[in-house]
């Protein structure tokens, strides 16, 4: 009998009506590349070979079971992995109570859901949290949480996490089916979000997130209509989405607003624009994406880019390191960020 042995190498390392203001806008998005996950031993997992649709994933299928395995992926922090040590995800336009997917046809091509094919192994995860949900396809996805657990097809190897933020809706999976990584913020698993108003050392008044991160606008967008910053772009600069309420301290409730994003998701506004996180922040207090290809600019309270108002303490930021802005086709539009 051939005995395989599969070694994962493990590395330590993530609406109401607008008032305008006169400013610019930004935007943000958060993708995370980790070059360390735990796998188990076990077998592959035929969600990961193959889509509900028939379409091929990124990982080949090795037996009849399933492993969930919490590990440390860099930049992201601890995530599910499936027994091959590749990232599991949850999808921002799933449910969760009642459980329910809602990715079929090519977005499960791209995100093959992880599909519930014999016993279901777990490592660092409660057992008590793990279930089913029935496909459109009839098929059992694996869940987390009430969470829908998915691959990303981008993802080649473990320690991959270049889903992360992919749309502003796809997120790496934690022990308990929620977010990982910055989007891990209490206010944001139950759907809502916190913007304050905050300081950052060298630039003064800012709009932070509830994980403490700072926000961005986009000058290229045009406030209370649209947003210029999708695709890849949106992984770089993370829409802050507005999947429930909005809570916000020491911002006017008159500034805030939303937008309707290429994809269907809401978008938060504030004097107008629309708000960003950047993948490069990586804890809080960073402002690295500040004056990024001199459209990216981080927010103040009042709905403006930082050094347009008095109420700024510095008007002139430090200028981006050069290596974090690229140019990037943004939905087909050509635009730079």
């Amino acid at each position: 009998m051939l005995r395989t042995r599969i070694a994962v190498s493990v590395a330590a390392a993530a609406a109401g009506l607008a008032v305008l203001t006169a400013c610019s806008g930004a935007e943000t998005a958060q993708p995370v590349v980790a070059p360390a996950a735990a796998g188990g031993n076990g077998g592959g997992q035929a969600a990961n070979g193959q889509a509900a649709n028939g379409q091929v994933g990124n990982a080949a299928p090795a037996s009849n079971e399933s492993k969930l395995v919490v590990a440390d992926v860099a930049s992201v922090g601890q995530v599910l992995t499936d027994q091959n040590g590749m990232t599991l995800y949850r999808f921002d336009k799933d449910t969760a109570k009642p459980p329910k997917s809602n990715c079929d046809g090519d977005c499960a091509k791209a995100w093959p859901p992880m599909l519930a094919t014999g016993d279901v192994q777990v490592q660092g995860v409660d057992k008590n949290n793990v279930g089913k949900v029935t496909r459109s396809d009839g098929t059992e996805q694996i869940t987390v949480g009430g969470w829908a657990l998915y691959r990303y097809a981008k993802d080649t190897k473990p320690g991959d996490a270049t889903g992360q933020g992919v749309g502003g809706a796809w997120y790496a999976a934690n022990a308990k089916g929620g977010k990982a990584g910055q989007a891990a913020a209490s206010g944001s698993e139950s759907g809502g979000v916190k913007l304050s108003a905050s300081k950052i050392d060298g630039l003064g008044d800012a709009i932070v997130d509830q994980n403490g991160m700072t926000l961005y606008l986009f000058t290229k967008d045009t406030k209370k209509k649209a947003s210029a910053c999708n695709g890849d772009c949106a992984k770089t600069w993370p829409p802050v989405l507005s999947n429930g309420k909005v809570e916000l301290q020491g911002i006017d409730s008159k500034l805030l607003g939303s937008i309707k994003r290429q994809d269907g998701t809401e978008q938060v506004t504030i004097g107008g624009w629309p708000v960003y996180n950047f993948s490069k922040d990586l804890k809080p207090g960073d402002a690295n994406g500040m004056g990024v290809n001199g459209t990216w600019f981080v927010i103040e309270p009042n709905g403006c880019k930082v050094g347009t108002t008095p109420s700024a303490t510095a008007s002139k930021a430090p200028a981006a390191d050069s290596n974090t802005g690229s140019s990037n086709d943004s939905g087909g539009t050509g635009t730079t960020y």
